[in-house]
């Protein structure tokens, strides 16, 4: 309560400042992100071979019997996928990869403050890490910046959503 203003609010209090951002610096900065990666991962490696087989089981029940000179031929198309699939996992794997490189200036300068308790804001380092910071928020702006374009390219739903959106 402000004695002043007779007026009361609520604050946080900030109790062992240094430990909570600590805490914050492995948990929320650094774990979380690197196994958000790893995940990211798994999911385009297990997208890719699951769109593999689901493309190598269509084919294999849409197919007809053909001449033996076709079969040749056939089978080496067998082992591919159709081009919508294709163009899926480009796309996934497109943004994917570009969220991973917007987010590791974050990434690598999180785990530096990590090792290197200097390297902070008010510490030694600190015009480096404040660049460090920039850089890393100017990756993220470019990352959704770009990921517009990828879906304007990749999805013809999303682009005549947005088309229509700006009245085209």
């Amino acid at each position: 309560m402000d004695p002043d203003t007779n007026v009361s609010y609520m604050y946080v209090a900030k109790h062992n400042k240094k430990a909570m951002t600590r805490i914050n610096d492995v948990l929320n900065r650094n774990s979380v992100l690197y196994i958000n990666f790893i995940i990211m991962i798994t999911c385009v490696c297990v997208l890719s071979f699951k769109l593999r087989q689901a493309s190598a089981i269509r084919r294999s029940h849409s197919s007809t019997p053909a001449p033996k000179s076709e079969q040749a031929s056939e089978k080496a198309d067998s082992q591919g996928m159709s081009s919508k699939d294709v163009r899926v996992i480009k796309s996934v794997v497109l943004v994917c990869s570009i969220f991973i490189m917007s987010q590791a200036p974050f990434l690598i300068y999180s785990t530096a403050r990590l090792i290197n308790p200097e390297f902070d804001v008010f510490a030694r380092l600190h015009y480096l890490f404040e660049m460090s910071a920039a850089i890393s928020l100017t990756c993220s702006y470019l990352n959704a910046t770009v990921n517009i374009f990828v879906y304007y390219n990749c999805n013809r739903k999303y682009k005549s959503v947005f088309l229509s959106m700006l009245g085209k």
